[in-house]
């Protein structure tokens, strides 16, 4: 690639980034990919008080709860995020970018977290039709990549931080 197109490829990312902060489509995806975390959440946690293992509900179990409560803390954080990025839309802002970029990354980096981890606490079961659980991790690994994934933001933030 010549200087050219560089700096042409640099000029159509940078306005793509302003348009996709202006129209907030990245908050709006990291509040979707919270939701769809959120709800994979509960019905992981009623899981594990319904399926019964050793004679004791599976939730019962030391291990699984200590996943759970990180689990938990971790979305907690995203929530922060995500209402702290539409605060700052509402207030129109000059951190809306910055914010959109925490929100979106930390939004990836659950989805494959917390989906993945909703799979394995359900067993095989939770990738059949028979449960949402397989439909929520589909859907999250679109999340995770759709206008930029969370290496991209991790980047972008620190870029819009001055690093």
């Amino acid at each position: 690639m010549n200087t050219d197109d560089i700096n042409l490829a640099y000029k159509v990312r940078h306005a793509l980034n302003e348009n996709l902060d202006a129209l907030p489509a990245r908050i709006c995806l990291a509040a979707e990919a919270l939701g769809v975390i959120g709800e994979a959440f509960d019905r992981t946690n009623a899981y594990l008080k319904e399926r019964v293992q050793f004679d004791a509900p599976i939730g019962s179990f030391q291990a699984l709860q200590h996943r759970m409560a990180r689990l938990y803390a971790e979305i907690e954080l995203l929530r922060s995020c995500v209402a702290a990025a539409l605060a700052a839309i509402d207030a129109a802002s000059p951190d809306v970018a910055l914010l959109a970029s925490l929100a979106k990354a930390r939004a990836s980096d659950l989805c494959a977290r917390v989906l993945n981890e909703a799979v394995q606490l359900h067993g095989g079961i939770g990738v059949t039709d028979e449960l949402d659980i397989g439909l929520f991790l589909k859907r999250g690994r679109v999340i995770q990549q759709s206008f930029g994934d969370g290496i991209f933001h991790r980047d972008r933030y620190a870029s819009l931080k001055g690093f």
